[in-house]
This record gives structure tokens, sequence and C-alpha cells, in this order.
């Protein structure tokens, strides 16, 4: 009913269901535990960049996480859950802190704290009945993502650009127009090469042998909320 289901995705032309299934929980306690990690982690995201750049990092994050899990998972399972997406919108916060490196005063705490919450959930993903691979594909999404939209200008900018004739550097740091071009291209490379290659080949090379039972993918990412309180 909306699930990710990679042979009906494949062989049945469903490709919708790649971003249904961001929409869709195992049950009330799954749908719960997200939202409220969406709740967290999106105030603050969407107070300092608005909510067309946080929403596109978050379905485009759900995209890539369902596209990942599609490729590796294929016909053994189908997946449900917003989790992907929000594990894009902490990848974002990971690029976003170093991509605007210089504007923040408590660095070493900042990205400790933050590497260590993505820590813990990637490692939650281990568990029966998780879906680790939505889990990373839309962090590594929303990871590139982040240097893609979230870039800040330089500290005081702003202020400086407002005076006239003022001698000022450029809005933005060298090192940020780098990191923006190498993401923006390994994002067009993950978003159209790679799914045409892993239907390609999955579609050639495997058959359908179900193995176990349908799972519902069951993310216990409660930890993420404590992402709120980071910096």
């Amino acid at each position: 009913m909306g699930a990710l289901d990679w042979n009906k995705v494949v062989h049945q032309n469903q490709g919708w269901r790649l971003i249904s299934c961001i929409w869709l929980h195992a049950g009330l306690i799954h749908l719960v535990v997200n939202m409220l990690s969406l709740l967290f982690i999106g105030i603050r995201l969407e107070q300092q960049f608005g909510f067309f750049r946080i929403g596109a990092i978050y379905l485009l994050s759900g995209f890539g996480g369902s596209v990942l899990s599609a490729l590796f998972l294929h016909n053994n399972y189908i997946s449900v859950g917003a989790s992907g997406a929000l594990f894009g919108l902490l990848g974002s916060m990971l690029s976003e802190l170093m991509m605007n490196w210089t504007i923040y005063s408590n660095k070493a705490a900042a990205i400790i704290t933050l590497l260590f919450i993505i820590a813990i959930n990637l490692a939650i993903g281990i568990l029966p009945h998780v879906d680790n691979f939505a889990h990373i594909g839309g962090f590594v999404s929303g990871f590139l993502l982040g240097f893609v939209l979230l870039a800040r200008p330089q500290f005081g900018w702003m202020e400086r650009h407002e005076l006239p004739q003022t001698n000022q550097p450029p809005k933005y740091k060298a090192y940020q127009y780098v990191l923006w071009v190498v993401a923006f291209v390994l994002l067009l490379v993950g978003y159209v090469d790679l799914p045409q290659f892993g239907w390609t080949y999955w579609g050639h090379h495997c058959y359908v042998h179900i193995h176990s039972p349908k799972h519902d993918n069951i993310e216990l990412s409660v930890l993420m909320i404590w992402s709120a309180t980071s910096f």
C-alpha cells in the first residue's frame, strides 16, 4: 500500500513508491518517534534557513534513502518510514557546520556532539528489521545537499555590504565554492547515474527469491532528538 517494494518499483514501474514510503510508518510508536525527531531537528534548521531549503533537503534525502534501500535490499523486504529523510537533516547539519566553519565559535564541541549523535543512530541501524541502507542513503544525500543549499556569507559581510564604497572580501570564501561544486557534481551522479546502474544491474543479475517474511522498517532513532540542544 505504498511501501518501498523493489520488485514493484523495478518490474511494475511503480517508482512513486520511492517517495510514498517516506510518509508511511509501521505503527504508532514508529510514527511518534520519527515525528518527534523531525520536530526537534527541524526547528533549528528551519528557523535559520527557512521552510523551502529545509523542505527540499528533507524530501530529496528521503528519496536518496529510498534509492539506496531499493538497490541493496532489492527483493527480500519492504520498507517504510521517514528515517532516511531525518538522517538527511542530520547530514545537512554536519555539512552546514563544515561549510560555515569560520562563523562558529565553539567548533570542537559542536562537531563532536553532532558526530556522536550520528554514530549512535547509525549503530542502531544494525538492529534487526531496521533499514540502515535508507539511513545511510538519506544521510549522504543530506550531507551533500547541505553544502549546496546551506552556505552562509562570511561573518559581517551583510553589514559591510550595506556600507557605500567600502573594500570588502567576497561574499563566500574560496573553500565554500569548491565544496559547493564538488557536492553538486556528486549529487548529479548519485541521483541520475546510480539508480539507472542499479536497476540495470539487479534487473539482469537477480531473480525473485523471497527467503524471509516481509518486514516493516522499525527505526529506534530516539536519540536523534538530542540534536535540538547540540548547538
